[in-house]
């Protein structure tokens, strides 16, 4: 791989045992472990959690931000798809909050980092999703949508929204994963998001870490949407730079085995998947050397596209 420095990771939950926004210590030794394999620009994740839990978290990681350590903060939920929550706890799950979104900005802004809050993941079909869409553009937060059980014709008013309200594209996020299976007579949100990228209308999130996708889905994506609507993610958690074994995730408990995590269901380690132990250079490798994609291909979705995100 000729570029292996400068990559732009959107979406990264932590590394070497710390998840990001437990404090500020671990979160930053997960930044750097990031940095150090080649990440450049990375934008640290929250996964789904209490109104009180996600604020301190943010308050932990906007000074981080404001350092130049972080790029920025991903809030992937909480406004989450019970059907489709993957590795979130059920129980903090709920419909969109504006309050939530006014306090989250004013603890960025308190800390020195208005504009940390750069992307936010939920899903459409929960009440007040429009509402939602309207209150995140008017903070310059990217909506995301994911999690998700909606159709195929709700994800694409949604994403039409979105792009009309932000005056950009929109993201989608970790497409395929989190959202049902695409069927021949019930497209989902796998078809509309396709659809949408193709136009050139939505960057989509692809996890190319030889877990999450297959090598012909993460091909057909490249070969149907081109890399200008890819942005290669790690979806990292704390696993990440260590071995197997017993890790977290939010509430959750997750099991390693093999390198794969796990939701850890009754100890069996057979749960939903819950992140990679991958980081984004790990992902380009595994799309070039594996799946068979051109390089320039590989690098353009791990760093100018996703980058394009960020300068929006």
């Amino acid at each position: 791989m000729s570029n292996a420095t400068g990559l732009v990771d959107l979406h990264c939950h932590g590394a070497l045992g710390h998840e990001f926004g437990r404090d500020t210590a671990g979160s930053a030794a997960a930044a750097a472990h990031h940095r150090a394999a080649g990440v450049g620009t990375l934008v640290a994740s929250l996964v789904s959690g209490r109104a009180d839990t996600l604020i301190g978290q943010v308050a932990t990681l906007a000074p981080l931000v404001a350092s130049g350590q972080l790029a920025g903060i991903h809030l992937e939920g909480p406004f989450l798809s019970e059907e489709r929550r993957g590795a979130h706890d059920p129980s903090v799950l709920t419909d969109p909050d504006l309050a939530l979104v006014e306090s989250l900005v004013a603890t960025c802004a308190e800390a020195g980092a208005p504009d940390a809050l750069v992307q936010w993941t939920f899903a459409p079909e929960r009440a007040g999703s429009g509402e939602l869409v309207a209150a995140l553009a008017r903070h310059g937060i990217l909506p995301a949508v994911g999690h998700t059980d909606a159709s195929a014709d709700v994800v694409s008013r949604t994403l039409a929204s979105v792009a009309d309200a932000c005056g950009r594209a929109p993201l989608v996020t970790h497409l395929f994963n989190g959202m049902p299976p695409f069927h021949h007579r019930a497209g989902g949100p796998v078809a509309a998001a396709l659809a949408s990228a193709g136009r050139g209308e939505c960057v989509v999130e692809l996890i190319a870490d030889g877990v999450h996708l297959s090598t012909d889905v993460v091909r057909m994506v490249f070969e149907t949407v081109g890399p200008q609507q890819i942005a290669l993610v790690s979806d990292a958690m704390a696993a990440t730079g260590l071995g197997d074994g017993a890790y977290a995730i939010g509430t959750l408990e997750v099991e390693v085995a093999n390198g794969v995590a796990r939701l850890a269901d009754g100890g069996s380690g057979r749960g939903s998947i819950a992140g990679s132990t991958s980081t984004l250079a790990d992902c380009v490798r595994w799309a070039i050397d594996v799946a068979g994609l051109p390089e320039a291909d590989v690098v353009a979705a791990a760093t100018t596209t996703p980058a394009s995100i960020l300068a929006s």
